[in-house]
């Protein structure tokens, strides 16, 4: 039983980028679907595709690569609120990632957000993660 759902998210994409996997499979829901989204909006993944199977569905993402290098586009995920600890923040508090080069995920009333999306909107809210 996992009880963080977006930190076995976060987990399983950093082991697969670890181990050179080219796709991740993550058990789906609406939360984990949005930042799928912000994160292939952002270009740090190739590509996703949301299957249904009989529960729950299931989240396949393509993960993105430096053809040269051969390094992972995301360098490091970072879990910031937890359920033993929610991190709740204003628009004015959310902290720029790597001076801005980096961004936040932030829960809001407004949907799942990226930092720079809810200054903009003027919402705070539940930051989830650090992504750079």
């Amino acid at each position: 039983m996992v009880t963080d759902p977006i930190a076995d998210y976060l987990t399983r994409v950093r082991n697969a980028q670890m181990a050179g996997h080219r796709i991740v499979e993550i058990p789906a829901s609406n939360l984990k679907k949005r930042i799928t989204e912000i994160l292939y909006e952002q270009g740090y993944i190739l590509k996703y595709k949301f299957e249904d199977d009989t529960k729950q569905g299931v989240i396949k993402i393509a993960l993105k690569y430096d053809p040269i290098n051969k390094q992972p586009a995301i360098r490091s995920l970072e879990r910031v609120s937890r359920p033993g600890l929610r991190q709740y923040a204003k628009p004015s508090e959310i902290k720029r990632v790597i001076n801005g080069l980096g961004l936040a995920i932030v829960s809001t009333s407004k949907g799942v957000l990226t930092d720079k999306q809810a200054k903009a909107q003027n919402v705070g809210g539940e930051v989830l993660c650090y992504i750079s």
